[in-house]
């Protein structure tokens, strides 16, 4: 089955991968090409990966948003700050 990463999308990017049931919600994913290895990848959690691109690129621009707005609160928080 194809799936789609997004558990790393905010550091490497959403990443295309083969998985293979192996037990009940165990997945074991071997990513086609991520930089310059093959690996493998365990991952429990069904949040982490999405079964088709459109639903994975979706979650990954809500991860970039949060993050970004979280960044936004830490720059006007270190803004406010004064030192006597």
């Amino acid at each position: 089955m194809k799936v789609w990463i997004t558990k790393y999308a905010l550091t490497d990017g959403i990443i295309e991968a083969i998985a293979f049931k192996l037990t009940y919600r165990t997945y074991i994913i071997i990513p086609k090409y991520r930089g310059t290895k093959l690996g493998v990848i365990r991952l429990m959690n069904i949040l982490d990966y999405h079964v088709s691109k459109k639903s994975a690129i979706k979650d990954a621009e809500e991860m970039r948003q949060k993050k970004i707005a979280s960044l936004k609160k830490q720059i006007k928080k270190l803004e406010k700050m004064r030192f006597e």
